[in-house]
Parts: structure tokens; C-alpha cells; sequence
């Protein structure tokens, strides 16, 4: 897995896997959901609700279409450098990791903000009343926390220096 994603193709397959599962549920939900009554899955808790979302999670933001995008760019550049200047260490594989699905997830909602001018939502958890996401939101949602869990508990300071170097440091 390492050595896959220490590769700039490795890296570009990956996203584009990631981003064409994401572009197909949503064209499942277009085209399955657009129009129709929530497909129920287990009734009370979770269904499948179709929902043109113009803002960001939670509806903040609605209609910043050019906010979004912008992020979506800084988003990239961020990944790119990271990247670019990361050590190809097999310990910081879990960073590469988090940071294509990131990467994958803000692209995916991209796309669709570029095509349609909102995002197309349709996972809903009705037990709780929780907002209505897609399978970008996921990659975003689960990267970030786990990037966080990554930097709070697993990486110590010495090992965020020395993935920067780019160059592994040898066994002792």
C-alpha cells in the first residue's frame, strides 16, 4: 500500500477511483431518487432521500458556489504540496491515505458543484435527524477525523519533522 501510494499515479488512480464511486451513487440517486419518495431502509433510523444541497454541511454557506470552489482549490494545493515534500517512509502511508481520500472527497463534491451548481445528497439518518450526505462527505468527514486521531495520538512531533524531509531515515 505504501509503495502504491508514494507514486504519483498510484495517488491520481487512487483519487479517481474514489471520485468515480462517489459520481456513480450520485447518479444512482439522480436517477433512482430525484423525484421519488425516500427509498426506506430500515424504517425510523436510515433511507435514501434525494436532496440538491447549495450550501455546505449542515446548510451553512448556501449558494457560495464560488466559496466552494475556491476551497476545493486550496484543498488540492494543500494535498499537492503534502505530496510533493512527504517523506516516502512507510510509516506516514496513513497520512498519504487520508489525504487522497480528502482530496477525493473534495473533488467529488467539486464536480458536481461545477455540473449542477449544488451537491447531490442522499444518505439520510432519520433516527437522529442528521443532515443528508453523500459518499464525498464520507471520504471528507472519516479522513479528517481520522488525520486528526493520526496527529493527536499515533504521530509524535519528531515523525511530522521528519515526514516534511522527504528522505526515510534508516532502521538503527
Amino acid at each position: 500500500m505504501n509503495k502504491f501510494l508514494c507514486r504519483p499515479w498510484g495517488i491520481v488512480l487512487s483519487v479517481l477511483v474514489l471520485v468515480g464511486l462517489d459520481q456513480w451513487t450520485k447518479a444512482l440517486a439522480v436517477r433512482f431518487l430525484k423525484g421519488a419518495d425516500p427509498l426506506v431502509i430500515w424504517d425510523g433510523v436510515f433511507e435514501l432521500r434525494y436532496l440538491e444541497n447549495r450550501g455546505a454541511a449542515f446548510g451553512l454557506f448556501q449558494g457560495q458556489r464560488v466559496y466552494f470552489l475556491l476551497v476545493g482549490v486550496i484543498v488540492f494545493a494543500a494535498c499537492l504540496y503534502l505530496f510533493l515534500r512527504m517523506s516516502k517512509d512507510a510509516r506516514f502511508w496513513p497520512i498519504r491515505l487520508v489525504a487522497v481520500c480528502i482530496l477525493a472527497g473534495a473533488w467529488g463534491n467539486m464536480i458536481d458543484r461545477l455540473r449542477y451548481a449544488y451537491v447531490v445528497d442522499f444518505f439520510y439518518f432519520k433516527l437522529i435527524n442528521f443532515p443528508i450526505f453523500n459518499v464525498a462527505d464520507i471520504y471528507v468527514s472519516v479522513g479528517t477525523a481520522v488525520l486528526i486521531v493520526l496527529l493527536l495520538f499515533y504521530y509524535k512531533e519528531p515523525d511530522l519533522e521528519e515526514m516534511m524531509r522527504k528522505k526515510p531515515v534508516k532502521e538503527k
